[in-house]
């Protein structure tokens, strides 16, 4: 497929090859970044659940679970462009757009969660988090979930597993006890009845472990499905059981929807709600902008009112009136377009067409997910389980050349992680299924 619809900026940028944007980027950038695909793209355009390179090329964009609603949304960007034209300012200004996003916010979740604080990214949001829950208990242990990522703070990478366990980091710090991955298919207990539970038991015993030194919990992390540790579906009752354990010890509970939120897993709004628990905080980010630099920490007046010491928490861009139309805008076409329903029947449509795959052909050991939350778990042997990096890598390389892109995830980067703009239709899927039905054939 190609576009020829012209891209058309009002900025005077210089149209660049790819290969003299890598060089200026390793000269003049972050070393760090890094870049998708052995061959980078370079994206000018995007629309829908499709991006654009600079000749035109299209492809199907099955990862990139910011632009929520789609690449450009008409609505989204138009509400954007709008507020922007008329006023863009801070909170100590009275404004409509603030207190409406707030109670709208607010009407998607349970009681008592009702108290909205606004930043501008999920690692935001879950720094914030933080120091509510130290503020509130007057403690300083954490309770983590292996492989999880909360974000690029200093706080939040001594949260993270994925960071501080892998290369670079500095292993894990005194006050955070990690919980092994509540995994089904390769986890400590497979896919027994009462894995949720035994899985949670694990709080207990890591609560125990601070007690021991002295420390108390001051909160539980945990995403409502693990991206970073391979798109994990919770077992049912695990977060009851590990949120007993904290509680019982003086400790809240959150909830990391910064990748599953607003409607993605298609059976809920989000994602908590299928394990039966009401969290103390939940910490949105990713497509509550829908590409927009946004997120939001949602908590109970008790917790915001430990807060109130005296200190102001003021944050210069959050809150302001332009990120809350387009925040608003995002809700109202969730809503409006039926986006949430939309993701239940296309994800289990693709659930369905990668579990006929996973039949006939052995190196897909695993298939889970939850509405358009997928992943797809390569191995090199159905009966050891054993995983198999290098087959999910090639998979991703041999779909990327048909235009279609995907990414790894997991602790051995072997499943392939499906999270598409929750507009990707079933005509979408069905494109998909069939190409990678083509590449499994040959690889």
């Amino acid at each position: 497929m190609t576009d020829s619809k012209p891209d058309v900026s009002p900025l005077s940028v210089p149209v660049r090859s790819q290969e003299e944007i890598l060089r200026l980027r390793r000269q003049h950038l972050n070393p760090t970044l890094s870049v998708s695909y052995r061959e980078p793209l370079k994206i000018v355009r995007g629309e829908g659940a499709w991006l654009y390179d600079q000749d035109g090329q299209a492809y199907l964009d099955m990862v990139n679970n910011v632009c929520h609603v789609g690449h450009c949304h008409p609505r989204v960007v138009a509400a954007g462009q709008a507020q922007m034209a008329r006023l863009n300012t801070n909170t100590r200004y009275l404004h409509d757009n603030i207190v409406e996003y707030a109670l709208r916010l607010n009407s998607t979740l349970p009681a008592p969660l009702s108290v909205v604080f606004l930043t501008n990214s999920g690692t935001e949001a879950n720094d914030l988090a933080l120091r509510l829950a130290r503020a509130h208990t007057c403690a300083q242990g954490v309770l983590v979930l292996d492989h999880a990522y909360h974000g690029h703070s200093p706080s939040m990478i001594e949260l993270s597993p994925y960071k501080f366990n892998g290369k670079g980091g500095a292993g894990r710090s005194p006050h955070v006890r990690v919980l092994p991955m509540p995994d089904t298919y390769r986890g400590l207990y497979g896919p027994s009845g009462d894995a949720g539970q035994r899985y949670g038991a694990h709080a207990w015993s890591a609560v125990e472990s601070l007690q021991a030194e002295s420390m108390a919990p001051a909160v539980f992390y945990a995403e409502s499905l693990l991206g970073c540790g391979g798109q994990i579906v919770l077992p049912p009752g695990y977060l009851a059981e590990a949120y007993e354990a904290v509680r019982a010890a003086g400790g809240v509970c959150l909830a990391d929807e910064v990748q599953v939120g607003f409607g993605r897993v298609g059976n809920h709004l989000w994602a908590f709600e299928e394990q039966g628990v009401v969290p103390d905080i939940v910490t949105l980010g990713k497509p509550i902008g829908n590409g927009h630099p946004m997120g939001a920490v949602v908590t109970t007046p008790e917790i915001a009112a430990s807060f109130v010491t005296g200190m102001e928490y003021f944050n210069t861009f959050a809150g302001n009136p332009v990120s809350c139309a387009i925040a608003l805008a995002v809700l109202d076409v969730i809503e409006e377009e039926q986006l949430q329903a939309h993701a239940l029947r296309v994800g289990q449509f693709l659930l369905d067409g990668l579990r006929g795959l996973q039949q006939r052909f052995d190196v897909i050991g695993d298939v889970r997910g939850r509405g358009l939350f997928i992943g797809a778990e390569f191995v090199s042997d159905r009966d050891t389980r054993t995983p198999d990096p290098q087959r999910a890598r090639a998979v991703v390389e041999a779909m990327k050349a048909r235009h279609i892109l995907l990414s790894t995830d997991g602790p051995d980067d072997n499943v392939l992680k499906i999270k598409p703009p929750i507009v990707f239709s079933q005509a979408n899927a069905e494109r998909f299924l069939d190409q990678l039905d083509e590449v499994l054939r040959i690889l």
